[in-house]
C-alpha cells in the first residue's frame, strides 16, 4: 500500500523556517519533519512514498538524491567525479516524487497523484505531523470497516489552561495549567503536558483511501471538503488513536518537537 504525503504547502505560519527551505524540510533532531514521518511509515512495512510537491519542491527532490552523502563518510575523485562510499546508512524508502502544483489545494494535490496509486487502497498524510500510531493497526482497522475512508482520531495538547467551572457560582474549581513545554522543563513536566488533552477528536492526518475517494474529490478544492458528504452517507470511519500526536504549525511547534526529540521522542517507534 502506497503512502501520500501532502509535501507542497507554503507553511506561512512559520516563516522563520519556510522562507528559504519547505515546510517538510524543517529539522527536527538534524532530520527533516519529512524523514521522520516516512520512518514511521517504514517501520510497520509501508516504504513506498508518493510525495505530492509544490512550494520549493525541487529541494525535497535534492535532499533524497544526496541523502547518501549526507549521512555516510564517502571520498571524492574531483577529477573524475568518483565517489566512493565507506559506509551505508540508507534508509529502505522507494519514492516517487509528483509535481502538484505551486498553489493547489491539498484535494487537488491527491488528484495529481492518481496516476501513481495502483492497489485498491492508500494511505494520505500531511508532511507536518508525528504520532506514536500504530500504522498497521490502522491499515487492518480500515480494511475491516469496509468504507472509502477512515481517518485518524486524535486528542490534541491543548496550550491554554484547563478549567474545571462550578456552574451554580461560575468560579473556577481547578486550573491546570498543561500543554506548554519549554526547554527547561524535566521529562516527567514534559509527560504531563503531554496529558493535556481536550475531550473531542479531530483529525490526526494518518489516513487510509480507497481509491473511490478520487470520485469524490472535486478539482481544485481540499481533501477535507470530501469527508463532509462522505460522513454524512456512512461512508467514513475514525481509527481512535489513544496516545501522542503533534502537528508542527508554528515556530514554536518547532522548538517543543526538538525538545521532545531530545527528552520524549514518544514517534520514534524504530529502532535506529
Amino acid at each position: 500500500m502506497k503512502v501520500i504525503i501532502l509535501c507542497g504547502g507554503e507553511g506561512t505560519r512559520m516563516k522563520e523556517e519556510t522562507e528559504f527551505k519547505p515546510k517538510p524540510l524543517v529539522l527536527v533532531g538534524g532530520k527533516p519533519i519529512l524523514w521522520h514521518i516516512m520512518k514511521i511509515y517504514s517501520h510497520y512495512g509501508f516504504n513506498e512514498f508518493v510525495l505530492a510537491l509544490g512550494y520549493k519542491g525541487d529541494m525535497i527532490k535534492d535532499y533524497f538524491l544526496n541523502e547518501s552523502k549526507y549521512i555516510n563518510n564517502f571520498s571524492l575523485d574531483t577529477k573524475t567525479g568518483k565517489t566512493t562510499f565507506h559506509n551505508n546508512q540508507s534508509d529502505n524508502f522507494k519514492i516517487t516524487f509528483v509535481e502538484t502544483g505551486l498553489k493547489s489545494l491539498t484535494g487537488e494535490r491527491v488528484r495529481r497523484c492518481k496516476e501513481f496509486i495502483t492497489e485498491d487502497d492508500f494511505m494520505l498524510t500531511y508532511g507536518d505531523g508525528v504520532a506514536n500510531i500504530d500504522i498497521a493497526a490502522l491499515a487492518n482497522f480500515h480494511k475491516k470497516q469496509k468504507t472509502v475512508g477512515t481517518v485518524s482520531g486524535v486528542h490534541p495538547i491543548t496550550r491554554f489552561g484547563i478549567m474545571t467551572i462550578d456552574e451554580k457560582s461560575k468560579k473556577v474549581k481547578k486550573f491546570e495549567q498543561y500543554g506548554v513545554v519549554d526547554p527547561s522543563m524535566s521529562e516527567q513536566e514534559i509527560r504531563l503536558a503531554r496529558k493535556s488533552y481536550v475531550s473531542d477528536f479531530i483529525n490526526g492526518g494518518f489516513m487510509v483511501f480507497k481509491k473511490d475517494i478520487f470520485k469524490h474529490i472535486g478539482k481544485d478544492t481540499m481533501i477535507e471538503e470530501a469527508f463532509v458528504p462522505l460522513a454524512k452517507q456512512g461512508k467514513l470511519s475514525v481509527f481512535e488513536h489513544s496516545g501522542q500526536w503533534k502537528a508542527m504549525d508554528t515556530y514554536k511547534d518547532v522548538e517543543e518537537m526538538n525538545v521532545f526529540w531530545q527528552k520524549d521522542p514518544f514517534w520514534k517507534v524504530w529502532k535506529n
